[in-house]
């Protein structure tokens, strides 16, 4: 097809006039029927790339993404568009998941997103057998590489369905690889026969460099009082990105009790107050987002001003995706890493942590056989809930290394260790239908509800069943967490019992128990990756301790880009840059001319480098042209 003809498609649906960066290349190569990889910075418009040609080739594009909300939110905008779009994911109805590969089959849809735990699954993979499909596209291709830094088994299956289609082009992006991981993913998505050749995949990288996003090092040895500081003297939204849950909602209550607006998120939270919360922060109602990195994957808001780390990442491939959020609309904005001597102790006994002693793998492996009652021979296929706090509480183990001894589980495939599966919200009517009938009129927005649920599914009066909240939402004329709100009065009425959908961890046994004495973990499982996790903290510990480099330097060079130039704009550039002080000078005085007190965080509104402001501050204070009190500044 001609780049006419994508660009008509662009314009149609999009409302641009021409594709960026790299996207027209991509394209081409992919819309060509070639094995295409794109390497894009975060907000380099990767959806594009796939979305594009998917509207001009007969068929359905299937997309495989780790991201569940993800996938929602882009079906949900391609619907709005008018385009047939749809999502397959773990803990859906089996009914439903039916009716959407049917009409993938007739040809209805255009887009199918799949997360790579349904990849496997033999309803799929026969559905699949009978669908014309266009182009697979690989989102997070890192996923699939064992050199990554967020590697997933379940990626691994993508070469089962290369085998069922062999004649389909794959498009894999990524926002972070390394020379050697873009090597694994095209030889691990290559077809069996063009492993050997030269270059299986065309290849398009667009540099990683952001000339907006000014990456700083502040070393704070009170990280919080620097934290609010550096907020009140930025406007605009904000991330915060801490290690634990605890962390989330500590940060989140101190910079609400110095004034500031902020909230918090992370995995544990329920759903609707996920969605609320993320809803706030995006449409301005709440500035701070104080997160785990359970936050941030798919969130399409390009204004945020900072994003600050409170702890450190244990890679430079999280901190540069994370960092990455920061100025998408391509105004200046900054990554601010703020780093003291204890950081380094936290990041080394991650190690430790994230690879326990082998034998301490061994007796976790026992302890599931006991805590499930599997007897050895027995248990494949066997699959269960994991309740981890109550797993721990009774064998006397830590919730950290049992979730590590896990995954070095599934890595050697033993187990199968679904993290957080989505479990539907499950309704039953408690009342009778002439109950409903005599409570009509009573509450306008219930009755919505209830005739929804009536409308979309069968036997809730006999049984409980799924329900999809977003989908009754949407029919209703309501917002996901005002449906919740009311199945949760309705329940507290005794007109229906709720549910409400939670996410769970699940183990699947992948192979009879084994006496634990015989369970290999091979080098490849255990001590290369160990090493790999080693570095990739070294590599993160040097970024924070050095300053003799250009920030935006260092991380483009990570990432391969050895021509990189300085950026001119982080905390070594700047503080290698002879300082104009008489400027600062004007600037903090022109501030107090109004002969008030001012707070000392209110320099930070000046925008100026940090090494240049205390120089100005210093001279101006000895002088005397300035007094400080009690943490104001005023003329003197």
């Amino acid at each position: 097809m001609k780049i006419e003809n994508y660009q008509l498609i662009l314009k149609k649906f999009w409302g641009y006039d021409d594709f960026r960066g790299i996207q027209r290349e991509i394209i081409e190569s992919i819309g060509s029927g070639h094995d295409t990889l794109g390497l894009m910075p975060t907000g380099g418009g990767k959806s594009v790339t796939f979305q594009v040609p998917a509207l001009s080739m007969e068929g359905v594009c299937i997309v495989i993404t780790p991201l569940i909300a993800l996938m929602k939110d882009q079906v949900h905008h391609l619907r709005q568009k008018g385009i047939n779009a749809a999502a397959v994911y773990s803990g859906m109805q089996r009914d439903d998941i039916i009716r959407i590969l049917e009409n993938c089959i007739l040809g209805s849809t255009k887009l199918l997103y799949v997360s790579p735990e349904r990849l496997g699954s033999e309803l799929f993979q026969t559905k699949l057998r009978h669908m014309q499909v266009s182009f697979i596209t690989v989102d997070e291709a890192h996923c699939i590489s064992q050199w990554g830094y967020d590697f997933r088994p379940s990626y691994l299956q993508i070469v089962d369905i290369r085998r069922i289609c062999p004649d389909v082009p794959v498009l894999a992006l990524t926002a972070t690889a390394t020379p050697h991981v873009v090597e694994d993913i095209c030889e691990k998505l290559s077809q069996p026969l063009t492993v050997n050749s030269q270059q299986p995949f065309h290849v398009f990288r667009m540099s990683f460099e952001r000339k907006n996003l000014a990456y700083l090092v502040r070393h704070a040895m009170d990280k919080r009082t620097e934290l609010i500081q550096l907020l009140e003297g930025e406007k605009g939204a904000a991330i915060v990105y801490v290690r634990s849950r605890r962390h989330a909602r500590e940060i989140a209550e101190h910079l609400t009790e110095a004034g500031l607006s902020a909230t918090f998120y992370h995995a544990g939270l329920e759903h609707a107050e996920k969605d609320k919360r993320q809803r706030d922060w995006q449409h301005d109602r709440v500035r701070i987002m104080v997160a785990t990195n359970a936050f941030g994957m798919g969130i399409d808001k390009a204004d945020v001003r900072i994003v600050a780390h409170y702890d450190l990442p244990d890679s430079i491939e999280a901190y540069f995706q994370e960092a990455g959020r920061a100025g998408r609309d391509g105004q200046p904005a900054r990554a601010i890493l703020l780093y003291n001597n204890a950081d380094e102790p936290k990041l080394i006994k991650r190690v430790s942590d994230t690879f326990p002693e082998k034998d301490y793998i061994r007796k976790v492996y026992d302890h599931l056989a006991y805590y499930y009652q599997i007897a050895t021979g027995d248990g494949f296929g066997v699959s269960r809930e994991f309740n981890i706090d109550d797993f721990c509480h009774k064998f006397n183990h830590f919730p950290i290394r049992v979730h590590a001894a896990l995954q070095i589980l599934q890595r050697a495939g033993y187990i199968e260790y679904t993290e957080e599966q989505d479990n539907q919200a499950r309704v039953k009517f408690l009342v009778t239908r002439d109950d409903l009938y005599r409570l009509r009129g009573e509450n306008p927005n219930e009755e919505k509800v209830i005739v929804a649920l009536l409308r979309n599914y069968g036997g809730l009066f006999a049984d409980y069943g799924f329900i999809d909240e977003s989908m009754i939402a949407y029919q209703c004329g309501m917002k996901s967490n005002e449906i919740y709100d009311i199945l949760k009065t309705l329940s507290q009425k005794h007109i229906i019992h709720f549910i409400p959908r939670k996410q769970v961890p699940y183990i699947r046994y992948m192979q009879r128990r084994e006496d634990s004495e015989h369970i290999s973990l091979p080098p490849a499982i255990y001590e290369e990756r160990k090493s790999q996790y080693q570095e990739r903290i070294n590599a993160m510990l040097r970024y924070a301790k050095s300053n003799d480099k250009c920030r935006s330097r260092q991380l483009l060079e990570y990432f391969g880009e050895k021509d990189a130039k300085d950026c001119g704009q982080c905390d070594v550039c700047q503080s290698n840059e002879p300082h104009d002080t008489k400027k600062a000078q004007q600037q903090i005085l022109t501030l107090l001319s109004d002969r008030k007190r001012h707070h000392v965080t209110e320099l930070l509104r000046l925008r100026l480098p940090k090494e240049e402001l205390d120089a100005a501050l210093a001279y101006l204070l000895q002088e005397e042209y300035i007094i400080q009190q009690d943490g104001y500044l005023m003329l003197g």
